[in-house]
């Protein structure tokens, strides 16, 4: 089949581009890692493929290796994990990826659950787990009261968000509160509590997934790639939407995703609170001093924080230590260690993904 747009990622924005696409007469084709539609929000709804879009699932796109006319990018983000003493303990996951899990068949029922880190994900990761017969017995957020009241003052804009923040509501909330260290059968916080848990999640945040937004040549500003408001990259042909060019949800991936399929110019803007997210719940210093020179920061390649010590950029402690060449690429040590040393990623090579070497001679 030949296609006019290829949409990287089925998430909501993925999804959203590609009816917008098919709308305007554009035959479309839908890439993703997962087996289902969805992404992270909306895994294992079936309900979701779109008639007369192809869908091809279970396929990672390691290398810009597709012809298209219309590339768009809705490639997401990942979780942002900070190490700290514990944090490799097998009942340690991130707040994303539990979710997923408990999607996919995981029984947490009658579980003790902590949720901490940061951001609103923690909420609805807290009330998905509730929903699915886990106890919650704490979420904890890094940022102050004084900075969440600041951010709910700022939902005004946005009433939809209000009621979501409403219906998220969890008692056992707490801010100001942040983990510092794991061990077997639950989790010490800041206060100096520790807490009981069968099962501690843990998200500092989203880092957006740009690595083929890089490898296809966009600019990036302020860690994100940058668009014109009819999502397009500074790339002919190549637009981004989503997390990519800003965190700011659902609405928003949904609303540039219609933009950059369909050719319209986006209407309305998510900037606000994109930048109240970022500023309310910005990480504080007192995160930089939970990890010890023992404390693994490359778990790919065995790579603790002292062996770090002594290097100028992460190219150099890579070349030395190996830290960031495991099977994830750094995907998870990366954004650890440029918010503990400030190393920002020097470049993106191909492959971005792990694949098989019979793949890599096909492909050439």
């Amino acid at each position: 089949m030949k296609v006019d747009t290829v949409i990287v990622g089925a998430g909501p924005g993925g999804l959203a581009a590609a009816r917008g696409a098919k709308r305007v007469g554009k035959r479309v084709l839908v890439i993703d890692d997962n087996w289902g539609p969805g992404g992270q929000i909306w895994r294992g709804r079936e309900d979701l493929l779109i008639e007369g879009v192809e869908f091809q699932f279970g396929r990672q796109l390691a290398q810009l290796d597709v012809g298209f006319g219309q590339l768009i990018l809705a490639c997401g983000a990942r979780e942002l994990f900070l190490p700290f003493p514990g944090w490799t303990l097998p009942h340690v996951l991130g707040a994303g990826g539990l979710q997923a899990l408990v999607k996919t068949g995981l029984a947490v029922k009658g579980k003790r659950v902590v949720v901490a880190g940061s951001g609103p994900l923690l909420l609805a990761v807290a009330a998905n787990l509730k929903k699915a017969g886990a106890d919650v017995v704490l979420v904890a957020e890094q940022a102050s009261w004084k900075r969440l009241m600041r951010f709910g003052f700022g939902l005004w804009r946005s009433p939809s968000k209000i009621v979501q923040a409403v219906e998220l509501a969890n008692g056992n909330y707490r801010a100001g509160l942040w983990p510092v260290e794991a061990s077997v059968g639950g989790v010490t916080m800041s206060d100096g509590k520790r807490w009981d848990c069968d099962y501690l999640a843990c998200g500092f945040g989203l880092v957006p997934n740009v690595e083929l937004a890089l490898l296809a040549g966009c600019q990036l500003k302020d860690g994100f790639v940058a668009v014109d408001e009819y999502q397009k990259t500074s790339v002919d042909g190549v637009y981004a939407i989503g997390e990519l060019t800003g965190i700011g949800g659902v609405e928003k991936a949904e609303a540039e995703g219609e933009a950059a399929g369909s050719g319209q110019k986006l209407q309305g803007s998510h900037a606000a609170f994109v930048h109240s997210l970022r500023d309310c719940f910005a990480l504080r210093p007192e995160l930089k001093d939970l990890v010890r020179a023992k404390t693994l920061i490359c778990r790919c390649e065995d790579v603790r924080f002292g062996q770090l010590q002594g290097f100028a950029s992460r190219r150099e402690a890579k070349l030395q230590t190996r830290c960031g060449m495991g099977p994830c690429q750094g995907r998870v040590c990366g954004p650890a260690i440029e918010f503990l040393l400030g190393w920002e990623a020097d470049r993106v090579r191909p492959p971005v993904l792990p694949v098989r070497v019979k793949d890599l001679i096909r492909l050439n």
